[in-house]
């Protein structure tokens, strides 16, 4: 029983490391983040695809009433990967990494409203915690600073993701999560096909290699096992032990583009991961 529990926690970590090379591609790819989105999700469909044939995995939906659920769930999940883009353009790997890791806390207000669970006021002393890890990743607080339009960004993302979540999570019980991603992937590239006449597709050829890495090894493998893993652990739990991702990320930005961290936002950073840690001592005791 604890080696089938190990198993799923690695598998876990493993789509975390994976997830967290967002950072660094998000960052390096040098094309517009609506046209890295629609070649990410265009890419992993063909992937995924060819995955599910492979297995010989259902492709149908098993209710016409989960078409709509589905169709935002994609669109949430488009959002999110753009807006988290913004994010990484507009400030730096490490600051847009954290900005996105407020969604655990997000999670825990809104569980309460989409999974009819009681709120723990617990939450209230949580979201002032990562108030304050925000206010310290950018102290000056002016719209006119590119790190606070970072940040603003990665928020967005964040709540994207947080609801996108929560939303699946009442599905991942009765659909392959290998399945759940490749309709993600199938909506995110029809709603984002038109961003190719009219957003600089130019630097397409040079940027391949990395939308591929981006499309196989982050979406297809990554956001799969991610998905696969809110089987056995709760929105919540899953949010908290992937909360490694950020630190993943800024190890990787300091290896391949020798982004370094500023001091603020290693102690802002922190602040924000301890809310997390803190949610997770407090989720294992339950």
């Amino acid at each position: 029983m604890q080696n089938s529990y190990n198993q799923k926690l690695f598998g876990l970590i493993i789509a975390t490391f994976f997830i967290s090379t967002s950072g660094v591609l998000g960052k390096y790819i040098a094309m517009p983040s609506e046209v890295i989105i629609f070649f990410r999700a265009a890419f992993a469909m063909v992937f995924l695809f060819l995955f599910l044939k492979l297995k010989k995995i259902d492709l149908r939906l098993k209710s016409k009433k989960h078409s709509v659920p589905f169709v935002i769930i994609g669109l949430l999940t488009g959002i999110h990967w753009i807006t988290y883009f913004y994010a990484l353009k507009f400030s730096n790997v490490a600051i847009g990494m954290l900005s996105l890791y407020t969604f655990p806390v997000i999670i825990a207000f809104l569980e309460p409203v989409f999974l009819k669970i009681k709120f723990d006021p617990i939450y209230i002393v949580l979201g002032l915690l990562v108030l304050l890890g925000l206010y310290i990743l950018s102290p000056t607080l002016t719209f006119k600073d590119t790190t606070v339009q970072g940040i603003i960004f990665g928020l967005i993302s964040a709540l994207c993701y947080a609801i996108r979540v929560l939303i699946l999570k009442k599905y991942v019980s009765q659909y392959n999560g290998v399945l759940l991603m490749f309709y993600q992937t199938v909506i995110i590239t029809v709603f984002s096909f038109p961003v190719l006449f009219f957003m600089d597709t130019s630097g397409f050829q040079s940027q391949l290699p990395y939308l591929l890495l981006l499309a196989i090894l982050t979406t297809a493998i990554g956001h799969s096992l991610m998905v696969y893993s809110l089987k056995f652990f709760s929105a919540s739990t899953t949010s908290i032990i992937s909360s490694v991702q950020p630190i993943f990320g800024i190890i990787l930005a300091f290896i391949f583009i020798n982004e370094i961290p500023k001091l603020n936002t290693l102690f802002g950073g922190a602040l924000i991961l301890a809310t997390v840690v803190i949610e997770s001592v407090r989720n294992k005791k339950k």
